[in-house]
């Protein structure tokens, strides 16, 4: 019996230590994993901030878009004659030169509000055209001459430090 007792032991004492290194790998592994998982978390919260601010200066900008239709809605007011802009109110643009919304003319400024993104726009005469109504093209005999139309570009910019940029256009007629 106690030959037995003295193999016992030894192999007790062989063993010693093995448990140790292998309970401090598994908790690097561990550790690496959640480390892993919280950049993860982390990376998916900034592209949800972002799609927010961009979705919060896409509104502020057709906002902006809906403010400058709403100053043309009754009567156009009276645009600058020459190739100038004032006060957000722009000449029709001449061909070659570039575009007013990038060399930063007079713009009109929409005020802001809370955590709204500061907004702009400017709005460009582009002259008078005729637009055909669809449903009369190619009749013969169409007594009818197709109406004349003013045309406007709108460009509206949400903007601030720190948020996203968005820049809309739309073109608006009034008749």
């Amino acid at each position: 019996m106690n030959r037995n007792y003295k193999i016992l032991h030894l192999r007790v004492n062989a063993q010693q230590g093995v448990s140790l290194t292998i309970v401090l790998i598994l908790l690097l592994i561990m550790t690496l994993l959640g480390i892993a998982s919280m950049r993860g978390a982390l990376m998916q919260e900034r592209m949800a901030a972002n799609q927010f601010d961009r979705s919060l200066g896409f509104q502020a900008a057709e906002a902006a878009l809906r403010d400058a239709e709403a100053r043309l809605l009754p009567n156009p007011p009276a645009f600058p004659s020459i190739a100038a802009c004032n006060d957000g109110l722009c000449a029709k643009p001449v061909a070659g030169t570039t575009d007013r919304w990038i060399q930063s003319p007079a713009w009109r400024t929409v005020a802001a509000s809370g955590t709204t993104p500061a907004t702009r726009y400017i709005i460009e005469d582009m002259g008078r055209t005729i637009i055909p109504n669809p449903l009369t093209i190619g009749l013969i005999g169409d007594p009818t001459p197709p109406p004349e139309y003013r045309v406007f570009r709108i460009t509206a910019e949400s903007f601030g430090a720190g948020r996203a940029r968005v820049l809309l256009q739309s073109n608006y007629s009034t008749p």
